[in-house]
């Protein structure tokens, strides 16, 4: 609003202002009562910061106003704000809200609620138009496209390798895919969990490891849903420490992982959350090769528990990825966090799991759960890439092929834990429609193990 401009000096003005806004307008929850009091003594023209949402009074066919930081439910709101702002009626947006305050109507009886709305200005998107995003990629190479998409998470695209690229595209899969599960383990200060904290409001990062089934599925208790439904990324930071109260927390998470479903009591509830576990890794990879499995890290019992581990659809290998420093953020133009977190949300309601049987099988060889996988990558790799869903044979290989090898990268660990006939009969082939040439997706660390084994 302030700062949308190239010049240094303007953009410096704007942050000012801004600042003065934040200092004068935002309120801390501990501040709510010395507000409402300054609001009822101030009488009309009263302004704050605060996150605002509304709900349908169907009864009273009226809408009503909450706001987070100051407290206050039931308050009307004209029907032309919230048609204006339709986000309002979708988890809340913050806004700059002028307030009147009047205790009584015109005729001098009391009135239920006399904080009356009398202008609210969102300082969030107010909506998208997934439209327009979709049209207007038209106007960038596939290679300008992924800059962008790396830009608007905080990164410079320059920084890095091709590769690397690829990988931390990966980490956007499950902002735009529902109920995707993925695992990335690696080094430190690669920002596995940046993505998930810090760029969408509709993902919540686990941390320190302790949960419970109450809060992650169901409170039977209150009666009320987890995190599973109520947001759309649900990540696990620092996996070696997770920790759940419940037995059968583990038997649980292995339903909805597989289904997108679980049951509790009597209830059956469903989630489209995407299931998200990040940790570090401290061995050489090469030695855990050898002597245990890339899933090492998660706890004991976990970790060995191929049941619970085959539900990953992709494992991305983060120690490919550089370690960040200051030369790894950008400076350049990408998406502002609100609308690019929007935009994904409302690439969720799209499906693209089935643009690459046009051109492409997969090998009879693969179980279900290795179809799912890899169906579900790549259409979240093209709602990245090729938001409009059309693409061009080769790019449809060159997504498929690195969604074929994320998921095999669970597959070879699963037989490294169990090798019998349940993992190893699996081939990650695939087959061109056209030419009937068929080409085996091979994971880069096995591959590079199996060499230096090899030459002993």
């Amino acid at each position: 609003m302030y700062c949308s401009s190239n010049d240094e000096g303007e953009i410096e003005e704007g942050l000012g202002i801004v600042k003065d806004k934040l200092s004068r307008l935002y309120i801390r929850p501990d501040e709510a009562e010395k507000i409402k009091s300054n609001i009822k003594e101030a009488g009309e023209g009263y302004a704050i910061i605060d996150k605002v949402s509304v709900i349908l009074d169907y009864k009273k066919d009226i809408y009503m106003a909450s706001f987070l930081s100051l407290g206050l439910k039931n308050v009307p709101i004209d029907d032309g704000m919230v048609i204006a702002n339709p986000r309002l009626l979708s988890g809340g947006i913050w806004c700059i809200t002028t307030f009147n305050y009047s205790f009584l109507d015109d005729d001098g009886a009391a009135v239920k609620n006399p904080f009356k709305i009398t202008r609210l200005s969102p300082i969030q998107m107010p909506s998208v138009d997934i439209n327009d995003y979709i049209w207007q990629r038209r106007n960038f190479t596939k290679e300008e496209w992924i800059a962008l998409m790396l830009r608007s998470t905080g990164l410079e695209p320059n920084t890095l390798s091709g590769r690397s690229r690829w990988l931390l595209l990966a980490r956007i899969m499950p902002l735009v895919e529902n109920n995707l599960n993925i695992c990335e383990l690696g080094p430190r200060s690669t920002g596995k969990s940046h993505i998930y904290k810090e760029i969408s409001p509709s993902s919540i990062l686990v941390s320190g490891g302790q949960t419970s089934v109450a809060n992650l599925f169901y409170n039977m208790s209150s009666r009320s849903p987890g995190l599973v439904c109520n947001w759309d990324v649900v990540a696990f930071d620092e996996v070696a420490e997770i920790k759940f109260k419940d037995k059968d927390a583990i038997t649980i998470m292995k339903d909805y992982m597989a289904s997108g479903s679980f049951s509790r009591g009597k209830e059956i509830l469903e989630g489209k959350a995407s299931m998200v576990f990040v940790g570090n890794i401290n061995e050489n990879i090469n030695t855990l090769l050898l002597q245990a499995s890339l899933f090492k890290p998660f706890p004991d019992g976990m970790n060995t528990d191929t049941a619970f581990l085959d539900r990953f659809h992709c494992y991305i290998p983060g120690w490919e990825i550089e370690p960040f420093s200051p030369k790894s953020f950008t400076n350049d133009y990408g998406f502002i966090c609100d609308y690019f977190a929007e935009i994904a949300r409302e690439l969720r309601k799209v499906n693209y799991s089935d643009v690459f049987s046009k051109f492409f099988t997969l090998d009879d060889s693969l179980k279900q759960r290795d179809v799912t996988a890899i169906k579900k990558m790549c259409s979240a790799m093209i709602k990245i890439i090729y938001p409009d869903g059309k693409v061009e044979k080769e790019g449809v290989r060159e997504i498929l092929e690195f969604a074929m090898e994320m998921r095999s990268r669970v597959k070879e660990q699963l037989k490294r834990i169990q090798p019998d006939d349940e993992f190893t009969s699996a081939r990650f082939i695939y087959h061109d429609i056209e030419t009937g040439e068929s080409r085996e997706v091979l994971v880069p660390e096995c591959v590079n193990l199996s060499i230096r084994a090899g030459s002993v």
